[in-house]
């Protein structure tokens, strides 16, 4: 919860990150070296890293995961996509934002194959190229990448999802950066709807 320490938080961190470096040395004795194990274990330690903000750490872990993933697995496997979404989020976090849109591409790309096409995970996608092309400046094709989103929020998720909320205040906060208020304050009161129903009070 918020209210923990930074202490008590770090001190989760390195016990978590403990226990995924000791699983990863049992499935080295245990297991071939490029079975599908290492990737999940090689994620895990990214995932830690990501959290305690060692994005470089994160990074190497993630691609060694990627790596393992694309000789053990079809080319086309969901967990690729979750590979290059994981390091497009670390590019992004330190402002590499065309390797993150490079790796966001890369991951919507195979969930295009992989997954229906209105599966969630394709709007989370379209959402993480649009903030890219919003941080980038590129508000055209970043509101076309929201629109995509939302569109398929709105047939893979309940009507008062947050994730709509999120969508609704993501073109909100596009159409005031350019000007476009009316826009804008229709998408906020959107947002703000669904927000009164799905949040407690």
């Amino acid at each position: 919860s918020s209210d923990r320490s930074y202490d008590e938080s770090a001190f989760e961190y390195t016990k978590a990150l403990s226990s995924y470096e000791r699983s990863l040395v049992i499935r080295k004795i245990a297991l071939p070296p490029n079975h599908s194990d290492f990737a999940q274990s090689y994620n895990n330690i990214g995932l830690v890293y990501h959290h305690m903000g060692e994005y470089s750490k994160a990074l190497s872990s993630y691609e060694r995961s990627l790596v393992i993933r694309k000789i053990a697995l079809p080319p086309n496997h969901p967990e690729l996509a979750a590979s290059y979404n994981n390091i497009g989020i670390v590019y992004y976090n330190v402002g590499e934002y065309s390797k993150a849109l490079s790796s966001y591409e890369r991951a919507l790309g195979i969930q295009k194959i992989a997954l229906p096409p209105n599966h969630p995970e394709l709007a989370a996608s379209y959402n993480n190229i649009g903030v890219v092309y919003n941080n980038m400046g590129e508000y055209s094709k970043a509101l076309s990448s929201y629109e995509r989103s939302l569109v398929i929020r709105k047939i893979a998720l309940r009507p008062n999802h947050p994730d709509l909320a999120t969508s609704y205040n993501s073109i909100g906060y596009l159409n005031y950066s350019i000007g476009e208020y009316s826009k804008a304050l229709s998408s906020f009161e959107r947002s703000l709807e669904i927000q009164k129903i799905a949040l407690p009070p």
